[in-house]
């Protein structure tokens, strides 16, 4: 096998907030990719709206810095930066085909975290070797010597070989661009990474007599070239305006013709003529081609083996909007538009997955979790479209006649003064604790395992008892036996019974019943959620009903009134409070909480009949 020693590719994984995208920032800065005085925004890599607003990568996006190797010469690695949220996790998976090792970051006080089992599994999964680098050394409360055993630990736990374990560890401060293998001297650039990357990520091995081959693992758009497929070439070379032959999904192959070909040079993708053995391409002139297809010589055409990530755990219906409001503040009302939009997202997303429902209006959408859907709804409501979404439920399966459930690995931090009422709270959900540890700050560390169902609308609740101190992060652990029935939340919902206009001499009645969702002028219609009731039933209230006036003048009449400000709730909060026969009206403008059956009469019917024991009709 030959060798590509001027290239090297490599994919920095981590658990949520470790530092990836400032690492990567700091790895621009250093390798020249930026002029000195050239005015670059911080995380250079979080290119989209949402991921600028919600400070987290959504979508995995690929990079390349020159280094020298120390001998004059530059060495190019591209550089592949990976969400760290457990509901993208179908990036990492595609992002680690494309790579020869990868750079595991840990926070220096947080340590290794649920994401950081997952990345690092499929990354020992692919045999790659694992760079650990401890980052945040910088934090006041960093406890490096623990954060590096807690990894070692980890890794023997997760299979690791002896090569993998016996690697250097490197301490960094991402922010400042410093890194060192020794936590007594000082970094002071990131040259020790840079060396150490170099010499323990292996180059890019090929068989010089091996044809062209390529695996798509990503798509791209471009306004002036259409669709791009992102791959890696593993053997061969290839040409801009070639003819090769492009290996489906369905087993069919088709010769097609190439119209660009582009290399990655910092953050632009610049024309090539020609790419080599690892180079990461993106290809254009291939209008319908998928992630996990294969492009390969069109005289000897070998597909690879289809690309494959974990399955989908968690669901939710996603319709049309059939509100009385329909149709006020979007412009994309639909069925078919929503179809069409559904079907083009599960082009370049291979983790979701889109069924059919008994209405042809409405469709069942799986991903990873509340906020893998929570980012595709957002992401279609600022398109223009207006939707109704229902409730999250998990995706179950059945096992030798025994119906089964997806659970969490679940990890807290919590001042010691919670600990008694987190474990109640997750004690209600069926959640069994498997380790805590105390650090001796003052707050401790509490590991459990949780069906998945009991964890949505966890966080908020969680949020509320700890003060808006506590962290949790949760990732896919597996499947265990159905747990029984859970009552997670236990209040009710205050449901308008009219259409109208909510008035404050209404809801200063009401918010003695609850906490209110609306504004005095907010409108409402029959079946809208307009508060939390402080019981536990639904109670249909009139929130538009207004003061009667008489020609008797009251001595009390111009009394000022004050209500309480009502609970504001984002489109998370929402999908996490509702319940099974609840739903979300989402607009480019509003995000309403509404019943899935509307009228008053046909719940009463419903709710009564399920009381007996009949079966709804």
């Amino acid at each position: 096998m030959a060798v590509r020693s001027d290239l090297r590719n490599v994919a920095i994984i981590a658990h949520v907030d470790h530092g990836k995208t400032t690492l990567v920032d700091a790895m621009l800065w250093q390798s020249g990719a930026f002029r000195a005085n050239q005015d670059i925004a911080e995380r250079v890599m979080d290119s989209g709206d949402l991921e600028r607003e919600r400070g987290i990568t959504i979508l995995a996006k690929n990079t390349a810095v020159a280094i020298p190797d120390g001998q004059g010469n530059r060495v190019t690695v591209n550089v592949v930066d990976t969400p760290g949220h457990a509901d993208f996790g179908g990036e990492v998976e595609r992002a680690l085909t494309m790579v020869d090792g990868a750079l595991l970051l840990v926070d220096a006080s947080e340590g290794p975290l649920p994401q950081t089992r997952f990345v690092l599994r499929k990354a020992l999964e692919r045999d790659l070797p694992v760079l650990i680098v401890v980052n945040k050394i910088d934090r006041p409360d960093a406890r490096v010597a623990e954060v590096v055993d807690e990894t070692f630990d980890l890794l023997i736990d997760l299979g690791a070989g002896d090569a993998q374990v016996a690697l250097p560890v490197l301490y960094t401060n991402a922010r400042e661009g410093t890194a060192t293998l020794d936590l007594d001297t000082p970094g002071e650039d990131l040259g020790p990474l840079f060396t150490t990357l170099l010499e323990h990520v292996p180059a890019p091995r090929h068989d010089p007599e091996h044809p062209f081959q390529a695996l798509v693992t990503n798509l791209d758009a471009s306004p002036y070239l259409g669709r791009l497929a992102l791959c890696r070439v593993q053997h061969g070379t290839v040409r801009r305006g070639q003819t090769i032959a492009w290996c489906r999904a369905d087993g069919t192959i088709e010769p097609v013709k190439l119209g660009e070909l582009h290399l990655t040079e910092a953050l632009d993708r610049v024309p090539a003529d020609e790419a080599g053995p690892g180079d990461i391409i993106a290809i254009a002139g291939i209008d319908e081609v998928t992630i996990g297809e294969t492009l390969a010589d069109v005289d000897d055409p070998r597909p690879l083996p289809v690309l494959t990530v974990d399955q989908p755990s968690l669901g939710m219906t996603l319709g049309v909007n059939t509100s009385p409001l329909a149709g006020r503040d979007g412009t994309k009302l639909t069925a078919r538009l929503i179809e069409a939009r559904l079907r083009q997202e599960l082009v370049g997303n291979v983790s979701l997955k889109v069924l059919p429902t008994e209405r042809p209006d409405t469709w069942e959408v799986q991903g990873r979790g509340e906020l893998q859907l929570a980012v595709l709804v957002e992401t279609l409501r600022r398109e223009g479209f207006e939707l109704t979404v229902g409730k999250p439920r998990v995706v179950t399966r059945e096992v030798d006649g025994e119906l089964q459930e997806p659970f969490e690995r679940v990890s807290i931090d919590v001042p010691e003064d919670y600990v008694g009422v987190v474990t109640q709270l997750l004690g209600l959900r069926k959640g069994r604790m498997e380790q805590m540890v105390s650090h001796g700050t003052g707050w401790t560390r509490m590991d459990f395992r949780v069906p998945a169902r009991g964890l949505v609308g966890f966080r908020t609740e969680f949020l509320t008892e700890t003060r808006g101190t506590g962290i949790v992060h949760h990732v896919f652990d597996g499947y265990e036996p159905w747990q029984g029935e859970l009552r997670i939340r236990p209040n009710g919902s205050l449901v308008a019974d009219r259409k109208g206009t909510a008035t404050q001499f209404a809801l200063l009645n009401l918010q003695e019943r609850g906490a209110l969702f609306v504004t005095p002028g907010t409108e409402v219609y029959e079946g809208m959620i307009v508060g939390e009731n402080a019981r536990v039933e639904d109670m249909d209230v009139n929130p538009a009903k207004e003061k009667k006036l008489s020609n008797v003048r009251s001595a009390t009449g111009d009394e000022l009134v004050r209500l309480a400000p009502p609970r504001s709730m984002s489109l998370d909060q929402a999908l996490e409070f509702i319940r099974e026969d609840e739903a979300v009206e989402v607009t480019p403008v509003n995000v309403r909480l509404r019943k899935v059956e509307l009228d008053a009469t046909v719940r009463g019917r419903t709710a009564k009949r399920a009381k007996h024991g009949a079966a709804p009709q």
